[in-house]
């Protein structure tokens, strides 16, 4: 019986070193203080080559298609990108466009965004949120955006930006210990029939 979230973190980032990544790495270790989650990571940069020339799923290198099945099957998405003049890569939207339309409905899915400075921060209301509002996923009320003076030298470097990030956990807890009750139930389902 499964008493772990199996949790898929999605970094949109094209590069590494990441400050998306540095962010989702700390919402996951976060979230995990009180939720018992069980993570599997993404990097974007990794499956680029094989997104980008990809129309279908069945033209994915097994890699990339091995992502996509990962996002799909996974209980909980920590979904972040990087916003670059007002928007984040489309690449990363790309990805998502890969995704089955079906796959996320009523999926957990907790937002982040990193950028410049704190003008792009409502990024993930006016695009993220919509992206997965349109597959139906449970868009958690409170995201997280951090700038880059946030995140410097590989670490989060701002007392303000850690807050957050115990304020959005605090915020995700209850919704995630819900899914984890409902596991439950359907394992005892299964178990009496």
């Amino acid at each position: 019986m499964p008493r772990f979230l199996n949790t898929v973190v999605v970094n949109g980032s094209l590069h590494r070193p990441s400050r998306t990544r540095i962010l989702l790495d700390a919402v996951a270790q976060k979230i995990s203080n009180d939720v018992a989650i069980e993570t599997e990571s993404i990097d974007l940069v990794d499956l680029a080559p094989s997104i980008g020339t990809a129309l279908s799923k069945e033209a994915l290198e097994p890699v990339a298609a091995h992502a996509l099945r990962q996002i799909e099957r996974a209980d909980f998405l920590i979904v972040g990108a990087p916003v670059f003049r007002g928007s984040v890569p489309g690449l990363f939207k790309h990805l998502f466009d890969l995704i089955d339309m079906n796959a996320l409905t009523g999926k957990p899915v907790l937002l982040a965004a990193t950028g410049g400075s704190a003008r792009h921060g409502l990024v993930i209301d006016h695009q993220l949120r919509t992206l997965f509002g349109f597959f139906h996923a449970l868009s958690l009320p409170a995201g997280i955006y951090a700038t880059s003076e946030e995140i410097q030298n590989g670490r989060i470097a701002s007392d303000a930006l850690t807050a957050r990030l115990e304020l959005v956990a605090s915020l995700a807890s209850p919704v995630l210990h819900g899914v984890l009750g409902q596991q439950h139930n359907r394992f005892d389902e299964r178990a009496v029939a």
